[in-house]
């Protein structure tokens, strides 16, 4: 799938603690939509009527992340917030690794960035994403923007469109959309996409408040506690967010609670002394930890199986 050089250098950053694969791997908006291609370690995708190629030169801690295109602040803008390079990892890393667990995420997935996303691309993203999995909602992601965006590039082999904007969807119509494997999410789609065109401007929500942020985030439909809190992370870049959904509660209660039973306000609670400002951080690496083994624990389960009706 490389595409090779797109146009000039637009700009370069040399880097500690980058990892290209284990950021989009980990389950963010990124994971969702872009093409990544693991040989040369490149990353395409649409950035409203920008095409984004980048390519990331990783040797041990060190990193070199290459943007292809044209010499602009746009382009450079772009790279340096989406992936929060200004982010002081080595600061970050003492402030999460407290104990075991997290040091061993760390030490598996080290380089992993969260990043900040368009505020509406990882609105819709994590309303897609309830009761789903990583494979089916890039599926369905995938689906929408090849119905809805518009071409930013096309070489003949690789096509890459934008994310369709809030507006260009609402008024998509539930047939359609189911028709991409929404299924019983069309509807929250269509009035999200609505409510964010015409009652609520996510590019004006504060990102410093995040009691705030997160209450706004929930008047849209669709848009629950866990899923309030992705957005703020992912989309705001509030450290302050704990996205709690079914497999880290689990994770948590095995980890910190002594396998007891707890609220998800709970979780965040604990989250917000224990690891102060870096909260979300131990968040994704935890998560991303979890989820990661589960996939491994269930191939090798498979594996044996297959094995066993052969035998």
């Amino acid at each position: 799938m490389a595409i090779g050089q797109y146009g000039n250098v637009s700009c370069k950053f040399k880097l500690e603690a980058f990892s290209m694969k284990h950021t989009f791997e980990s389950a963010q908006p990124l994971t969702f939509y872009a093409d990544y291609d693991p040989e040369s370690n490149s990353l395409y995708y649409g950035s409203g009527k920008l095409f984004m190629h980048l390519e990331s030169k990783e040797r041990g801690s060190e990193a070199v992340l290459i943007a292809y295109g044209k010499k602009s602040k746009a382009y450079s803008s772009e790279v340096q917030k989406r992936f929060r390079l200004d982010d002081d990892m080595e600061r970050i890393y003492k402030g999460i690794a407290k104990d075991s667990h997290v040091t061993e995420a760390i030490a598996r997935y080290y380089g992993m960035r969260l990043t900040i996303n368009d505020p509406w691309e990882t609105t819709l993203c994590f309303i897609i994403s309830q009761f789903n999995n990583v494979k089916r909602i890039r599926l369905i992601v995938r689906n929408i923007v090849e119905r809805f965006g518009n071409v930013v590039y096309d070489n003949g082999k690789l096509a890459i469109k934008s994310f369709p904007t809030s507006e260009e969807l609402k008024g998509a119509t539930d047939s359609e959309l189911r028709a991409l494997g929404t299924g019983f999410r069309s509807k929250y789609i269509t009035s999200a996409a609505a409510f964010c065109t015409d009652n609520i401007n996510l590019y004006k929500l504060s990102a410093n408040n995040y009691e705030k942020l997160k209450s706004r985030l929930m008047e849209i439909d669709g848009v629950g506690e866990k899923v309030a809190d992705c957005i703020a992370l992912m989309g705001y870049g509030n450290l302050s967010a704990f996205p709690t959904d079914v497999w880290i509660k689990r994770t948590m209660e095995k980890l910190y609670f002594d396998g007891k039973e707890v609220k998800p306000r709970d979780i965040h609670e604990f989250a917000k002394d224990y690891w102060g400002k870096y909260a979300g951080y131990a968040q994704q690496y935890l998560f991303h930890n979890a989820r990661t083994y589960r996939d491994e624990k269930q191939k090798v389960e498979r594996s044996k199986k297959a094995v066993r009706q052969q035998a």
